[in-house]
This record gives C-alpha cells, sequence and structure tokens, in this order.
C-alpha cells in the first residue's frame, strides 16, 4: 500500500463501525482513479502520480444517517497486463466508480468494456456513479457532458464530473455512492426482518427477534442519473 493512504487505513480501524462497504474505482489507465481516492481519503493530489501497479486501497470512515461506515476503496491498475486479478478486485464490491478522462475520447469509448466486464465479474445489483474526471481541463475536452448524462442514463448508472486536481465534487461522487450502499443495505434488512416477523409461530410459543447489524452483500440495480 502506497505510503500516502496509510493514515486514513490506521484511522479507520480506530473507531467502531456499524458497516464496512468495499468500492472499487476501474477505468482505463491514466483517466485520474489514484488522485480521486487519495483526494478522498487524504485529501491529497499528486503531480507525480506513477501507474498503480497491481492493486492498492484506502480506508475512509463516513457518517451516513445515524451509522458509521468504512468505507474501502481499492484501486487497480487500468493496464490489461493486470487483468488476471479481476475476478478477485470485484469480490464482494457493493459498488463501483467507473472513471474516464474528459481530455480523452479514447477512456470513453473504452467504458462499452469496462460496463461488460462489471456484468460479468460484480454483483448485478452494484451501485455504479459514471465519473468524468480532469473537468478542469475543459480547453482540451473531447467528451461532452452531455454525452456522459446520455450514457449513464442508458445504463442506468449516477453521473458526475469531476476534478480531482481542483477537488471538484470529488467528495460528492464517492458519498453518492456509498449513501446509495447504505440505503439499500437498510432496506434488505428492513425487509428481512419483516420476512422473518411473518412466519407462522405455533400456538403458545414466543419468537424474539433480534435486529443484528449486518454487512450488505447486495446493493441497488440502478441508480440515479445525474
Amino acid at each position: 500500500m502506497a505510503n500516502h493512504y496509510r493514515r486514513n487505513h490506521h484511522q479507520a480501524f480506530d473507531e467502531e463501525c456499524d458497516y464496512l462497504f468495499k468500492a472499487v474505482l476501474i477505468g482505463d489507465s491514466g483517466v485520474g482513479k489514484s488522485n480521486l481516492l487519495s483526494r478522498f481519503a487524504n485529501d491529497e493530489f499528486r503531480l507525480d502520480s506513477k501507474p498503480t501497479i497491481g492493486v492498492e486501497f484506502a480506508y475512509r470512515n463516513i457518517k451516513v444517517a445515524d451509522k458509521l461506515i468504512k468505507a474501502q476503496i481499492w484501486d487497480t491498475a487500468g493496464q490489461e497486463r493486470f487483468r488476471a486479478i479481476t475476478s478477485s478486485y470485484y469480490r464482494g464490491a457493493l459498488g463501483a466508480l467507473l472513471v474516464y478522462d474528459i481530455t480523452r475520447r479514447e477512456t470513453y469509448e473504452s467504458l462499452r468494456k469496462w460496463l461488460r466486464e462489471l456484468r460479468e465479474f460484480g454483483n448485478d445489483d452494484m451501485v455504479v456513479i459514471l465519473v468524468g474526471n480532469k473537468s478542469d481541463l475543459s480547453d482540451s475536452r473531447q467528451v461532452e457532458e452531455e454525452e456522459g448524462k446520455k450514457l449513464a442514463e442508458a445504463e442506468g448508472l449516477c453521473f458526475m464530473e469531476t476534478s480531482a486536481l481542483q477537488n471538484l465534487n470529488v467528495e460528492e461522487a464517492f458519498l453518492q455512492m456509498i449513501t446509495k450502499i447504505h440505503d439499500i443495505t437498510n432496506q434488505k434488512t428492513l425487509e428481512a426482518n419483516d420476512n422473518i416477523a411473518r412466519f407462522n409461530v405455533p400456538s403458545g410459543k414466543e419468537i424474539s427477534l433480534v435486529h443484528d447489524e449486518v454487512t450488505a452483500t447486495k446493493q441497488p440495480s440502478n441508480c440515479c442519473s445525474r
């Protein structure tokens, strides 16, 4: 794990959390995945950021409603030679940020490939946020914001343009994903408890329902389009 991720890693274990949510960053190499993560985890941006080798991850604790969530965000290399790690990378992930670079159209054209990979290796109901990064470089833009919105709408994804450099919408993109996962987790817990309560109990016996906090294993098939 890179040194600049460690501070949040230790902080995350210092507090008692209600949930652990795993999410992944995917997209072509050089779209800014690592800087999005370092901005979210430690409010850092590294101009000398090198390509990620293999997998790195960072933690950050987030308060949503009355729950403390430990978000575990995984970052992987976008290069094809590291695709062998794919299945383990997606395992247990409840959400994903699918990232492209608005100044490089080829990274936008690659989104279909990444979506196919998501559907092959990820859960069917994973929360996915489509992110057009490097919005600060609008003079070099090759992908219009409307194109990102239309693709997100067609695929049932959330959408947001971000700038890791200027820290624009980075927090919002991650928090939107985490909040969506949290909401679905609560809904599934309520539904599970409701189903237990509907069990037929033999006459003369009582049943006690224990409302344990559980870690979600699934999340919604659709997200809002923005």
